[in-house]
């Protein structure tokens, strides 16, 4: 049996999305911060990191979010991760793209504005993280031109990857309306069964 640990309204709710893409039976247990059960001595077995998501299957455990969502489909919906070697390598670009340049401007911006006091927020930090976005978020309206999914003609990890930290651009206020491909990209993925599954987790 999979067993997901984390919240799906956190860092964890790529994976759940990928478990409902993948159609997977699964058991989700959430894990109480402020009683620190992730620094509990049970949950650094799975994960000495103290951090969630951590997905566990029978003997098997994984952590990092993209790193589960990768088993996931390996095991399950391979397809997700490309269907030809070149695709498979774009996929793996995409999802490393959105973790290591897209996410880490982004969070930079939501950690000040979600979790510190408007009078302690860090001006610059927020105008320095700002300013790379655009060019980056050009970058993907670019390869989104007569485009429906970032790699080849189906949904895969590269769109369910990047989606996930795209569309914290909202969260964090900036308006992304002249990116009209990446729009309409996402407003497609906005009706996937799926991800309408997972969202209702997050209610």
């Amino acid at each position: 049996m999979v067993t997901i640990y984390g919240s799906p309204k956190s860092s964890s709710g790529r994976c759940f999305w990928c478990l409902e893409e993948a159609q997977v039976p699964y058991d989700a247990k959430s894990i109480n911060f402020k009683e620190k059960q992730h620094k509990s001595e049970d949950f650094l077995k799975i994960n000495p990191n103290g951090k969630v998501p951590v997905l566990t299957d029978g003997e098997f455990t994984v952590w990092e979010s993209m790193a589960i969502n990768h088993y996931l489909a390996e095991t399950h919906k391979p397809e997700l991760l490309g269907t030809t070697v070149q695709n498979k390598a774009l996929v793996q670009q995409w999802t490393l793209w959105a973790l290591a340049e897209l996410q880490p401007p982004i969070i930079d911006v939501f950690i000040q504005l979600v979790f510190v006091p408007e009078d302690r927020r860090d001006l610059k930090a927020i105008e320095k993280a700002t300013a790379k976005l655009p060019s980056l978020l050009e970058t993907l309206n670019a390869a989104l031109l007569n485009k429906t999914h970032l790699v080849g003609d189906a949904f895969s990890l590269a769109d369910l990857h990047v989606f996930s930290v795209a569309s914290l651009c909202r969260d964090i206020k900036f308006d992304t309306s002249s990116y009209k491909n990446m729009n309409a990209w996402m407003l497609k993925i906005l009706e996937r069964p799926a991800y309408k599954n997972y969202q209702k987790l997050c209610n």
